[in-house]
This record gives C-alpha cells, sequence and structure tokens, in this order.
C-alpha cells in the first residue's frame, strides 16, 4: 500500500472561556463549538468532513468493504412481532431497502401482505417508522414516523383492514407508547409539550400520558396522567389482554419504576377514576402481565437480579403479594411470557439467554433449547393462548422468530432472516479475565475458525500453522488485528446479537471482543449501579482489563489492538483514550458523550442524570470531571488515532461533545491522526436508512483497517 496523503487540520480558533465549577477553574477554549448553527461552526465543520473525506475515500480497500456491507446489510431480515386478534404485525426488511416495512400476516393461513412502507414516503429512506401499536382486535394500528433520525415522530392512524389512513396526526410522540380502547374508538398515548407549553429549553421533557378519541382535535385531548411529575418522568400504558385494567408505568432513570393501574371494565367512567398504585417510590424496576383480577409482576424490588411475584389487583398491598418465581443466585431473569396456563421464562446467565417454561406457580419448570449461543430479544405472548411467539439471534444467527406451543414445549422457526455467516465459519469464544479491583468479568471473542487465536487456541493446541488471514496478518498464531468494543451503562446488556457490520472484519482474518462492563444487566441491578454514578471509573478500569487481557494471552498487541463504541460506549472509549493512550493503536468514537461537565445542557440529557450523575452537584462534578475525557486531553501526549462521528439530527446526543473533543486533540495533540465526521441528514442511529449505514460503517471499518491490518 502507498503511503496515504493527510491533509492539515483546518485551523480551530481558541477563544478563551473561563469557567470555575465548585471551585475548579476550567479553561473552555472550544465552546463556541457548540453552536451549531453560527456560519462559523458549519464552515469549521465542513472542512473537517472534506478533509476526512480525502483521506478515508483514497483508502484502496474502502470500495470492497463499502459492497461487502451493502451485500450483507441488504439481505432480508424479520422481527419486531406483535400479536392482535388473528393478526400477527412484524417487520420485513427486503433486499435494497433502506427501511424496514410493516407487513400483517393472519396468524391461521399465515396469508401475509405490506401494511406500512416508510420508503415510499422518501426516496433516499429519509422516513423511519419509530413504532406502531395496533388495536385490540387488530383493525385499526397507531404508528409514529420521523423524519431525517430526528425520533421527532408524528402519530398516525391507519385502517389495517382497508389500509386507508385516516385523519388524526399527533405531533410530538417520541418514544410514545399507546393503549387502546377495547373498541377501537380511541386510545391513551404519551406526547410532549409544544413549544410555549412549558419554559424555553424544557420541549424534550415533561411527557405525560393523554387520551385521544378517533376524530377528536389532539388539542383537546384530556391530561390522563403526570401532572406534578418530575419532567424527567417517561410513561408507558398498557392495557390488560382482556381490557380490563389500564395500566401506567412511570420510569425515572433506569433504577426505578413507578406502577399504577385502574379499573377500565367501564371506559367511559374509567377516564376519570384514580390510579391505584402497585409500587411506588422505592428504587426498583418492576413491569407485569395481568390475568383476569390477577397481576403477575417481575421487579427487582428486594431482589436484584429479579423474581415473580402474583399481586391480587383486588388487594394489591405489598404485604399480599406471592412470590412465585425466586430471585435466582446465578442468573438474572430478564423477561416472562403468560400463555393461559404456562409460564415462560428468560433468564441470562454470564450474558448468555436461556428459555424456561413452567406452570403458573413458577414450579415444573423445563428449559427449553434455543439455537445457539444468543440472546432472546422479544417474547410475544397472550393470556388467552397457549402459543408463544420467542425472537432470538446471535452473534452469527441474524434474527429469527420462533413459535412456541407451551402446551408441547414444541419449538419451530416460523420467521426466519436470510443468513449470511456459514455454519462453522466463525468461532465464539467466551473468556473470564480479572478488573483492577479483582472483579470477574465474561467477554466475548470472535474470530474466523480456522485462524489460530490466544494462547489457549485449539487449532495452536494441536500445532495448526493458522491459515491465510488476509492483509497485514502473520499466520501461525502472532498477534491478531482487533476491535474491542463494550457499553457499560443504563442497565444495557451486551450479549449476543448479529451484527452485520462486522463480518467482513472478520472474514480478513480480525478478532472482535466484546466486554461485559460493569454498569450493563449483566449481573442485575448490583452490577448496573457498580459502573453508574460514583462508580463510573469500574467501567473504564473492566475496559482496559479486557484490552490487557486480549494482548496478555495472545490474541493482539499494543499495536494490532483498536476499540470502538457508540453513545455511551463513546464516554468509553473516550475515557480510555485519555486514560491509557499507550494501549491502543485506534479509537471509533461514534456519537459520544464527552464533556462531562456540560453534557447536562443539551438535548434530553437531564434523563441521564440519575446514570452519570449532575455536574451542578459539587460531589458529582467531582467524579464527572474526574474522567470527563474532553478535559483530560493533554499536550505533548501521543494519542491512537482517532475517528469521531457524530450526526447533525442527533436528539439524545449533541454533536458538540465530538466538535470540541476533535478539536482539542488536533490542537494539542497535532501528531495525532484525529478524524472528524458529522453526518448530515442522520440523527443517534435510529431509523438511519441502509445507504446511509453503508457509508458510515465503511469509514469506520476502512479506518480500522488501515490502523490495524496495514
Amino acid at each position: 500500500m502507498g503511503k496515504v496523503y493527510i491533509p492539515p487540520a483546518p485551523e480551530t480558533p481558541q477563544k478563551t472561556v473561563v469557567d470555575v465549577v465548585h471551585g475548579q477553574r476550567i479553561e473552555d477554549p472550544f465552546r463556541w463549538l457548540e453552536d451549531s448553527d453560527s456560519p462559523e461552526t458549519v464552515e469549521w465543520t465542513s472542512k473537517q468532513n472534506e478533509r476526512t473525506g480525502a483521506v478515508l475515500n483514497n483508502l484502496p480497500w474502502k470500495a470492497g468493504i463499502k459492497n461487502e456491507l451493502y451485500d450483507l446489510l441488504s439481505r432480508e431480515i424479520v422481527g419486531s412481532v406483535k400479536r392482535r386478534g388473528s393478526r400477527l404485525f412484524f417487520l420485513r426488511r427486503r433486499a435494497g431497502m433502506n427501511q424496514p416495512i410493516l407487513c400483517v400476516m393472519d396468524e391461521t393461513t399465515r396469508e401475509e401482505r405490506v401494511l406500512l412502507d416508510p420508503n415510499k414516503e422518501s426516496d433516499r429512506g429519509l422516513v423511519a417508522l419509530d413504532w406502531w401499536y395496533p388495536s385490540p382486535d387488530g383493525n385499526l394500528l397507531a404508528y409514529g414516523y420521523s423524519e431525517k433520525g430526528d425520533e421527532w415522530s408524528v402519530l398516525h392512524v391507519l385502517d389495517v383492514v382497508t389500509g386507508e389512513r385516516l385523519r388524526d396526526r399527533i405531533e410530538r410522540t417520541r418514544y410514545s407508547s399507546v393503549a387502546w380502547d377495547r373498541d377501537g374508538k380511541g386510545f391513551y398515548y404519551t406526547r410532549y409539550p409544544r413549544p410555549g407549553q412549558v419554559p424555553a429549553g424544557d420541549e424534550n421533557y415533561y411527557s405525560r400520558v393523554f387520551y385521544h378519541k378517533l376524530g377528536d382535535d389532539p388539542a383537546n385531548d384530556p391530561l390522563i396522567f403526570g401532572e406534578g411529575r418530575r419532567k424527567e418522568d417517561m410513561f408507558s400504558v398498557e392495557y390488560s389482554d382482556d381490557g380490563r385494567y389500564l395500566f401506567v408505568s412511570a420510569s425515572s432513570g433506569w433504577t426505578r419504576t413507578d406502577l399504577y393501574f385502574r379499573d377500565a371494565s367501564d371506559p367511559e367512567a374509567s377516564r376519570t377514576a384514580p390510579f391505584m398504585p402497585v409500587i411506588e417510590g422505592e428504587e426498583a424496576l418492576s413491569w407485569g402481565i395481568s390475568a383476569g383480577d390477577t397481576l403477575y409482576l417481575m421487579t427487582n424490588f428486594r431482589a436484584p437480579r429479579y423474581r415473580i411475584v402474583k399481586v391480587d389487583l383486588k388487594n394489591p398491598s405489598r404485604d399480599r403479594w406471592e412470590e412465585i418465581v425466586p430471585e435466582q443466585e446465578d442468573m438474572t431473569l430478564t423477561a416472562f411470557g403468560v400463555a393461559q396456563d404456562r409460564l415462560v421464562l428468560v433468564a441470562m446467565k454470564d450474558a448468555v439467554f436461556h428459555l424456561y417454561l413452567g406452570d403458573l406457580h413458577g414450579s415444573n419448570l423445563k428449559e427449553i433449547p434455543l439455537p445457539d449461543l444468543g440472546t432472546v430479544t422479544n417474547v410475544a405472548s397472550r393470556t388467552d393462548s397457549p402459543i408463544v411467539y420467542v425472537e432470538f439471534q446471535s452473534f452469527t444467527m441474524a434474527p429469527s422468530v420462533l413459535k412456541l406451543d407451551t402446551r408441547t414445549g414444541r419449538v419451530e422457526v416460523f420467521l426466519e432472516s436470510e443468513q449470511a455467516v456459514k455454519p462453522g465459519e466463525i468461532a465464539v469464544r467466551q473468556v473470564f479475565y480479572s478488573s483492577k479491583d479483582g472483579t470477574r468479568v465474561p467477554m466475548f471473542i470472535l474470530h474466523r475458525k480456522d485462524i489460530p487465536a490466544g494462547k489457549t487456541a485449539p487449532d495452536r493446541e494441536e500445532g495448526a500453522s493458522g491459515a491465510s488471514a488476509g492483509p497485514g496478518l502473520v499466520p501461525g498464531g502472532h498477534p491478531l488485528p482487533t476491535v474491542l468494543t463494550g457499553y457499560g451503562g443504563f442497565n444495557l446488556a451486551r450479549t449476543p446479537v448479529y451484527s452485520a457490520t462486522i463480518i467482513p472484519w472478520l472474514r480478513k482474518g480480525g478478532v472482535y471482543a466484546v466486554a461485559n462492563l460493569r454498569g450493563g444487566s449483566e449481573y442485575g441491578e448490583e452490577w448496573h449501579r457498580a459502573g453508574m454514578l460514583g462508580n463510573k471509573q469500574n467501567v473504564f478500569d473492566d475496559f482496559t482489563a479486557a484490552a490487557e487481557y486480549l494482548i496478555r494471552e495472545g490474541y493482539t498487541s499494543k499495536e494490532k489492538l483498536g476499540i470502538m463504541g457508540g453513545s455511551n460506549g463513546g464516554l468509553l472509549v473516550g475515557a480510555a483514550l485519555t486514560q491509557r493512550p499507550d494501549l491502543f493503536k485506534a479509537v471509533v468514537c461514534l456519537v459520544p458523550l464527552l464533556d462531562m461537565v456540560r453534557y447536562h445542557l443539551y438535548h434530553i440529557a437531564k434523563l441521564w442524570i440519575s446514570e452519570y450523575g449532575d455536574p451542578d452537584n459539587p460531589e458529582h462534578f467531582r467524579w464527572l470531571y474526574a474522567y470527563s475525557p474532553y478535559h483530560h486531553v493533554k499536550a505533548g501526549v501521543k494519542y491512537p488515532a482517532v475517528y469521531l462521528r457524530t450526526a447533525l439530527s442527533d436528539t439524545r446526543v449533541h454533536p458538540m461533545h465530538a466538535r470540541k473533543m476533535a478539536a482539542k486533540l488536533q490542537t494539542l495533540s497535532p501528531d495525532t491522526l484525529t478524524l472528524l465526521r458529522v453526518e448530515s441528514e442522520a440523527g443517534h442511529g435510529q431509523g438511519k436508512p441502509v445507504g446511509k449505514v453503508v457509508e458510515a460503517e465503511a469509514e469506520s471499518w476502512a479506518f480500522l483497517e488501515w490502523m490495524l491490518m496495514r
């Protein structure tokens, strides 16, 4: 490969801004880059994009990666099943489509037709279907469309039988939850306020529950729930399968859910009926399924790894709860379903999912084998049916929908995506390593099966010399180009899920590692809390310990190790970059949080204070400032090569983080290659069209191949 020409970084003016925050003097010379709309920022961003394109578009292998990714991402994929009446609703993305379509199928005849096709709304795939809720009989559908990745859905209503869109249209329905009346004449839903209804800057908060009667003006929809609650609270609404009870869930951050209900047997009278609490005011997450007057409640109240209790809705006081599935010592309950007189349980053990079937007393549990070491992403059950649809995927298996007959325990594949990975092509290994404080942390390691990887690789033990592994690799057990990723936050586990974008890297002989860091839900709420607020440094320590393990065990070396993360994972790799610049060769940092002193001032970031902490609180500020990546870029330090990507329509994480970080790295460490890509007509990632995904991912992986395989 010839030498790649790297144009000089654009000059970035430094403007004197000094804050004293809780006694700490903080210089912020790139504060001006927080203004996305200023002509100066727009011009600077354009120059950064031009430079990044000039570098990465000239890498000779990028076109090949792009073609591979397009082929992989264009394959048919299915998932997200919902059951209503005799109909199944699910997503299907066919070859060549930018966006998935919503299909409806008769459950008995399996006759299928397209219900919604967002690709027809935009020839470039910039309109996305964010969510959808069918009515109980499956004859009507409420759904949300948004544009350019901004996630600000507009609610529409569709007649499923005729395909006609009704005139009802409700704006400000981001992340909306919808619960239809049984007669289909109206629904409860969540909505954000319009500008002017709340103090300026608070339009991203104050979600509340309203009721809409079909045909009415949404401006007159009555407020049902949320008055007087915290502006950061988020709500969901749901009816019981029989329509007898309406439930409202109120979430405060990622550690607490209050759950309420009211009798809805008389829909008109129930509009003003009071809500009764099932659980409130506790630092616990809870959700349930009701059958008749019984609520089956899954909760981590006094059970960090969750349990299931039975609640009598006629007398829901906590002292009358009956525990039917106790907390497990070695597993974390993640989901469940009720199918007539059977209970379906999903549990996670060491970040791998297991499926169980038992009775409604939690007895006679029997494990139902799953197709692979993988993840159950959804359980679609109904209390009046013995059939349950289970969605499953793994690192090497694209999503499929399994049909479980709870009467017999028989499982069959009901819907299947087009598979891209051949059986035996990719090896998946799980290892455990010790973090800085001795905590045992799991990690998945993927590589091509015919390539020896790590000291304990069976191939190496058998004396195999390895296979021809593509550019930059030396056969026979030498350190391999490796990408390490993780997340470590918000109670989200990094379990084995399918990602087509990693397949070209693996096929070229690269290693891909996923660390199950504290802050996730892999081992329940205690694991989550061990990586949040003042414990956040544990997450970064877990990650660097994973990198050290990969080097120590012979998978890779510092010169062949890259790290990748997005969103909260972008914060993760940003912290790794500034805390251990000696440990990595390349960093891919996507839609990241990086300025943790000012993160809470933009978009919806106040929702995350319960996870990260409040910079306005002196104690919280100390731990935030201690690891804030932007504030720990130092002059004279040689950092790994960095590729930063953000998006102008990202309404979750403000693009100022990536812009300021790029400016600071380019200014204080000019010998470090720092590339910034700011996408237009794109957001945080949800609803991104295939074409844009391919272009963005091709840049990331071309950069990593350049750094680690050259």
